[in-house]
């Protein structure tokens, strides 16, 4: 195959990974629940999908951010901390959660199994924070993490444990909520719910 015929194909193949990317991209839906808060419809994007901790992909990377910012911070399961360093608004339609899962203790913790949640849809992302969910009380609506097409969270993969005194950097994408919400609660599974700004 000639070099010109190797790049139409790849741009045939962006092309076709670009409009899958527009028709999976879904914010998340109104309608009340039973415990006051709102469903959404799980949302899925085409996207790079990053991971931490030994299980990261070719051509996946961690967002940075400032791990002297803290947002907002508590602590969960196993006394693991964890600390929201940035929720990131961005021009293509996401908002990226971005922070740090920390364990202080003497003893390894390995039961990060919660953290994927129990949506069938991101069980293929394995061990995860594809649990993760915002919650946008003035408009009403959750949403889910976004997931690529193989079904696969934009989110941190591959956390099978945080080891004593290790700090894991983790970050989760999600559709963004209207420019006029200003703040969002963030929730992840074993860990109570944290109120934080979204910035951008």
């Amino acid at each position: 195959m000639s070099v010109r015929h190797t790049l139409r194909a790849r741009r045939g193949a962006v092309a076709a990974a670009m409009a899958v990317t527009l028709a999976l991209a879904v914010g998340g839906c109104g309608g009340d629940s039973k415990d006051g808060k709102s469903n959404a419809a799980s949302s899925g994007s085409q996207s790079k999908a990053a991971s931490s901790g030994g299980g990261q992909q070719p051509g996946s990377s961690t967002p940075k951010s400032d791990p002297t910012v803290k947002l907002a911070e508590s602590t969960g399961q196993g006394g693991i901390v964890l600390t929201i360093n940035s929720v990131a608004r961005d021009s293509g339609g996401f908002v990226t959660v971005s922070g740090q899962l920390k364990n202080p203790g003497s003893e390894n913790f390995v039961d990060t199994s919660g953290w994927v949640g129990t949506e069938k849809d991101v069980l293929a992302s394995g061990d995860s924070v594809a649990g993760a969910t915002l919650v946008d009380k003035v408009g009403k609506k959750r949403y889910y993490v976004l997931r690529d097409t193989g079904g696969k969270c934009l989110c941190t993969m591959g956390i099978v444990g945080v080891k004593a005194g290790q700090t894991v950097p983790f970050f989760a994408q999600f559709p963004a909520p209207p420019n006029g919400t200003k703040e969002v609660d963030f929730q992840l599974p074993t860990f109570p719910t944290m109120t934080v700004p979204v910035s951008g």
